[in-house]
């Protein structure tokens, strides 16, 4: 996990049956007071181009990380359509489905600057998780992808959670799914003298009895 001063920063990714997919965690260092952290997930492999997500999640990794290193303003919506237009633009990608989370954490502020890309709405635990959502379009889907950047001051003990559609889309024995709101309501329940990645895991492996059906990607960030 990475070193960031003022902040705690851990993931949790388990590939589905241990077989590398189309989940991808990245973290960037913009400067000496910003990184960027990202978390992507390519769905194209449910329609027949799973052998093909590592690599489409590289190519992805790839032109975000492209994009930072030549930044020059601290903005995830800029980021986010720069790697938009991109992948727009590129025919060998245009049947599959690309979500993008992008979070760019300042250690001075303390503020994170988000959005996002087709993906989940993160959750932000305060005093009680609520979700944040980003109207985001999905990469590749338009050239304009309609990006949004929403800021969050963090006080010591917040903490904000990403995750992809593997921890949502998880079900147990009865086929029922998991969900968006049964993960907030378990976040806003976590107790905050135990890890909170653990916490989840422990959840889900609990509620599916161990058998998942996607790669599961969860990054939490907590303030100092």
């Amino acid at each position: 996990f990475p070193s960031f001063e003022g902040f705690q920063i851990k993931h949790w990714h388990m590939p589905f049956k241990n077989v590398p997919g189309g989940d991808f965690i990245d973290y960037f260092s913009m400067d000496e007071n910003n990184m960027a952290i990202v978390l992507g997930d390519v769905m194209g492999k449910r329609w027949g181009a799973w052998y093909f997500a590592v690599a489409y999640a590289g190519y992805v990794r790839s032109a975000t990380r492209f994009v930072l290193e030549s930044a020059k303003e601290f903005s995830p919506s800029d980021i986010l359509q720069r790697v938009n237009e991109a992948v727009f633009k590129d025919e060998r990608i245009s049947e599959v489905f690309i979500t993008l989370s992008i979070i760019i954490l300042n250690k001075e502020t303390r503020i994170a600057k988000y959005s996002g890309a087709g993906d989940l709405p993160i959750i932000y635990k305060s005093n009680e998780a609520k979700f944040f959502e980003s109207k985001g379009l999905l990469l590749g889907f338009s050239k304009a992808g309609e990006y949004e950047d929403h800021e969050l001051t963090l006080n010591p003990g917040d903490e904000i959670f990403l995750a992809t559609d593997g921890v949502t889309e998880c079900r147990n024995k009865e086929g029922v799914l998991f969900g968006q709101e049964r993960l907030l309501e378990f976040i806003n329940k976590l107790d905050r003298n135990k890890d909170s990645l653990e916490q989840l895991k422990e959840e889900v492996f609990r509620y599916t009895g161990g058998e998942v059906e996607d790669d599961i990607s969860v990054i939490s960030i907590k303030a100092l």
